[in-house]
């Protein structure tokens, strides 16, 4: 899981991907496609 930033950018890069908020950080997952997985915070 990559630590970014900004998560605009890692939630552009495929279709499938969401951001969600949990325990006060900020993430971008994708069922689909697991390597793209991204924490902010």
């Amino acid at each position: 899981m990559k630590v970014k930033n900004s998560l605009k950018t890692a939630k552009l890069r495929d279709k499938n991907c969401r951001v969600v908020r949990r325990h006060g950080r900020v993430y971008v997952i994708n069922k689909k496609n697991p390597r793209f997985k991204a924490r902010q915070g």
